[in-house]
């Protein structure tokens, strides 16, 4: 079994890869402001995109996107408001969750994007 910190990370670099690929410059990787954490932040033309990545190792539990609560898009929203703001930015902004799941040895991605919307 994958230790969760390891687990974590091996799904932040997959969507490193997954948003490169598409053309998306890689602007931030844990992005801190206060108590809230932005996994990835990344950019292609004037959208700006806050990424939240949740990986699991079973999905008996449920989905890795259903761990995602109120509270912390809440705390994604105050984040990703901070650092447009901190960096006079003029651009959309759109929340992505990046789920992975593995199973049988192998990762499986499902990319949700505009997963919500700020309230």
């Amino acid at each position: 079994m994958i230790p969760s910190h390891k687990l974590g990370r091996i799904a932040e670099d997959l969507a490193v890869d997954y948003y490169r690929k598409k053309g998306y410059e890689i602007l931030a990787r844990n992005f801190r402001y206060k108590r809230a954490e932005v996994d990835l932040i990344v950019l292609k033309q004037d959208t700006l995109v806050a990424v939240e990545v949740k990986a699991r190792s079973t999905d008996f539990f449920g989905s890795p996107q259903s761990f995602i609560t109120q509270k912390k898009i809440k705390l994604l929203c105050m984040a990703i408001d901070a650092y447009v703001q901190q960096r006079n930015l003029d651009v959309e902004v759109r929340f992505d969750v990046m789920s992975y799941l593995r199973i049988k040895g192998r990762w499986v991605c499902h990319p949700i994007p505009n997963a919500f919307y700020p309230f």
